[in-house]
């Protein structure tokens, strides 16, 4: 099976973890519901590096942000196609609709699919 994989970055204000961690756990419902095989919203915990480009310098983070990582995984891009339009379509995520309400710059986040390179994996 060959997953497909939506990736986001994003600069988040600190001050904003909060309430960007109850959107986030509302969206990994709904993914999950509409068919999505995992779902992740990782908080940047170490990111200052001197031997390459660190994930706060890529997403121009300023002094008071911090960094998100996520993915969600899917059978496919087609599969994908069909489960984000669903999930568009869900009104647990009405906020999406309006950037404003939104915890973070919607501007500055940066999307993009995904084929799958390479996979491997242990289960827990």
């Amino acid at each position: 099976m060959s997953i497909y994989v939506d990736g986001f970055v994003l600069p988040l204000p600190k001050d904003k973890v909060e309430a960007y961690k109850k959107l986030s756990e509302t969206a990994a419902v709904v993914w999950m519901e509409h068919g999505a095989l995992d779902y992740r919203e990782c908080l940047g915990d170490d990111l200052d590096t001197e031997h390459c480009t660190s994930f706060k310098a890529l997403a121009g983070c300023g002094p008071d942000e911090t960094v998100v990582f996520a993915w969600i995984t899917y059978p496919s891009r087609e599969q994908r196609d069909t489960i984000n339009e669903a999930v568009m379509k869900d009104p647990r995520l009405g906020c999406m609709e309006d950037p404003s309400a939104m915890p973070f710059d919607c501007k500055r986040m940066a999307y993009g699919g995904f084929t799958t390179l390479v996979h491997a994996s242990k289960q827990a």
